[in-house]
């Protein structure tokens, strides 16, 4: 039996939307346009690669603040909290809290020009869509539920975290779901993360992230000729995994993403290095590809060193390989009877919206692979460009998907309250 009927979880959201503390709330986003976006515009003017997101945690530590959340403070991963205590229970209370968050971090280095470019509601710089309008939509909800009064029965604690991008392999959620006093009281998560009205990713796509090195004693190509070869092995070992077949259901992929090596074109190299990048629905397709890796890198390396020792007596060394792990999100997905599915459709019904339910790789990874309610939403607007130097934001319809969040949040901290 669902936690919320579809017909109770609407009846829910409409008598929720019928507030007057809500319809202030609204009336807020809805004057608020201008202020939004020139939030917008300075956070991603903040250089935030992952590892470097302090200077733009702090800036939204110095927003939250004027927003009127308390406990703002940053945790020892560097994420920023800001706190909307419930109006009925002491601020130290343990029970059951609701999570907000949106990443700090983008794909860009530190040197990246950034130089946003702001006209009328659209707005072009590396970082507008993912994630400045994720952090200016949460600071809009933070400001709008402030100034109208809403009276919470449960905390709803608002996240700016860090190292979502790239390297940064989920480290903030990690440091969040890792801290228990805090983990143990979160009852839903629901991410903000780039653009849109009508999109939620309910389905986290897990991937597994490694780096091959193999190295030997290289040398010159003609005196030195027989020598294990590191690109060769490495070479083999890619052509391999290239050859493993993958299957559509569950969807799995390999990338092959980058190989160094070697000094000119007449050494023989003593270091070749490669990533991969395994992704699948199914946690057992990304053990076999590493299984699969392990036996590739292992079986070239081997078959150098044998023809090595073959066309030289007296052997110069053999290559050694290492295997190391950069990167792991958890595959997951949100069940059709999850409270937090339920009313996310409620919602959507409410405001005439038709749900375009997505697989993706998210923050929401982390919590939904812990059996925990979450899923990662745009925060309205449209986007284009994710990740390229000619990324941009436009903030048309970005109320109406502020309105589904605000909507869909005070549902989940009312749900939150009964457990």
């Amino acid at each position: 039996m669902p936690i919320f009927s579809r017909t109770s979880a609407f009846t829910r959201v409409t008598a929720l939307a019928a507030q007057r503390p809500v319809h202030a709330a609204f009336a807020w986003l809805h004057r608020s346009p201008a202020r939004i976006m020139d939030w917008q515009a300075e956070v991603v003017a903040i250089p935030a690669p992952p590892y470097g997101e302090a200077k733009r945690a702090a800036w939204l530590a110095a927003r939250f603040a004027e927003a009127g959340l308390s406990q703002v403070e940053n945790d020892a991963a560097g994420n920023v909290f800001g706190t909307l205590p419930a109006a009925r229970l002491p601020r130290e209370s343990t029970g059951p809290v609701v999570l907000l968050s949106a990443h700090l971090d983008t794909v860009f280095p530190a040197d990246t020009p950034l130089n946003p470019v702001l006209d009328g509601d659209r707005l072009k710089a590396p970082g507008a869509c993912d994630n400045g309008a994720g952090l200016a939509g949460m600071l809009a909800l933070a400001h709008a539920l402030v100034h109208a009064k809403v009276d919470l029965p449960a905390p709803l604690v608002f996240v700016g975290n860090v190292g979502e991008e790239g390297e940064g392999d989920l480290r903030g959620v990690r440091q969040i779901y890792g801290t228990p006093a805090l983990a143990s009281r979160i009852a839903a998560h629901i991410v903000l993360d780039g653009a849109g009205t009508d999109t939620a990713v309910v389905q986290a796509l897990g991937s597994r992230r490694f780096k091959i090195t193999i190295t030997g004693p290289g040398g010159h190509s003609f005196t030195d000729a027989g020598t294990a070869n590191p690109i060769a092995a490495m070479a083999s070992a890619l052509a391999a995994m290239a050859e493993i077949p993958l299957g559509d259901s569950p969807r799995t992929t390999l990338n092959l993403g980058t190989v160094h090596g070697g000094t000119s074109v007449n050494s023989i190299p003593e270091k070749a290095e490669a990533t991969l990048d395994f992704r699948s629905t199914d946690p057992e397709q990304l053990l076999r590809l590493e299984v699969a890796l392990h036996r590739a890198v292992e079986d070239a390396v081997m078959r150098c060193n044998a023809q090595a020792k073959a066309a030289a007596p007296v052997s110069r060394g053999a290559l050694r390989y290492s295997i190391g792990k950069i990167g792991e999100r958890p595959a997951g997905h949100l069940p059709a009877d999850s409270p937090l599915r339920e009313v996310l459709e409620a919602v959507d019904r409410h405001l005439g919206l038709r749900a375009d339910l997505r697989l993706g790789s998210t923050d929401a990874n982390l919590p939904l692979s812990l059996g925990i309610p979450a899923l990662s939403l745009g925060a309205g607007g449209e986007g284009g460009g994710a990740h390229t130097l000619a990324e941009w934001y436009s903030a048309r319809d970005r109320e109406l998907g502020l309105r589904r969040v605000l909507l869909l949040t005070l549902a989940m901290v009312d749900w939150a309250s009964e457990q």
